[in-house]
């Protein structure tokens, strides 16, 4: 979709995964450092499920809505008189289409059908790079505060990607997976950022596409956005950090009640069978 909320929607999609991994990764990170269980590991897998049914539902979503918006394609790519019917539609679609098919196999790594490993990542890493492709041919002959913003984009679409190949061969890997969380909370914030730039909202003045003043402070702009999600993820990995080991010091605290309630326990019943034996 051609306006703000066109934007604005995959911004909420790449926001809700970025500040849910920046939760998840750090936990996983540090229950791993600890004593893992199976039940912990089989915890983690139910989530893996749960976040490849969420990708699904957004995807299926984000289709529907660019699909079937009052002046969307509604599922027809030529014309009677053979021309292209809303080809920028069809690109958020096939962006839409191949992150649902990652959804789809990080739901058949849960079960038991022998998907190799790493195929999660590979997928995730070959739409992401997908949406950069589609965005690097989005924005030809359009003025030059349209390409830029959108040039930027891809900065973090295509790191992402290669971020995420990595991550192919090396899974598990915290910094990584950091990375790869800030660049996502980026993408989301940066749509957004669009969003408000081409489509102004309650009257706002509209930006001179042409300006070379206007493409210096949205690239400053760019890094301000990266600064913010860098910040997030250290700060709620700090939290997580903060929160488990609080957790684990009241475990402990309880332990060790439990074992001198067990001990005095003990004692009383040591007295008790000495005071019948004297009897």
């Amino acid at each position: 979709m051609a306006n703000f909320k066109g934007h604005a929607l995959p911004g909420s999609f790449f926001l809700v995964f970025g500040l849910w991994w920046s939760v998840k990764y750090p936990l996983k990170y540090f229950h791993s450092k600890g004593k893992g269980n199976c039940r912990t590991s089989k915890c983690y897998q139910r989530l893996e499920l749960i976040e490849g049914i969420m990708k699904v539902f957004f995807t299926v979503v984000g289709m529907l809505a660019e699909q079937f918006v009052p002046d969307g394609p509604h599922m027809h790519l030529i014309d009677q008189d053979h021309t292209w019917v809303k080809l920028m539609n069809w690109q958020h679609t096939t962006m839409y289409f191949f992150y649902g098919l990652s959804g789809v196999v990080d739901i058949l790594t849960y079960f038991p059908l022998r998907v190799p490993k790493g195929m999660d990542r590979l997928s995730l890493a070959l739409a992401v790079f997908i949406e950069g492709l589609l965005f690097y041919y989005h924005v030809h002959n359009r003025p030059p505060l349209d390409q830029h913003i959108h040039s930027l984009l891809l900065i973090a679409v295509f790191g992402g990607s290669f971020s995420i190949m990595i991550e192919v061969f090396l899974k598990n890997n915290i910094v990584l997976e950091l990375f790869r969380t800030s660049l996502t909370i980026l993408q989301g914030t940066w749509f957004w950022q669009i969003g408000f730039v081409l489509f102004p909202l309650g009257g706002a003045p509209e930006w001179d596409q042409k300006d070379h003043e206007n493409i210096m402070f949205i690239t400053m702009c760019f890094c301000w956005h990266y600064a913010v999600a860098l910040l997030i993820v250290g700060v709620n990995y700090f939290l997580v950090h903060c929160c488990l080991r609080r957790n684990k010091g009241q475990v402990g605290e309880m332990n060790i009640g439990i074992k001198k309630i067990n001990s005095h326990n003990a004692e009383s019943q040591t007295a008790l069978l000495a005071a019948s034996d004297e009897e």
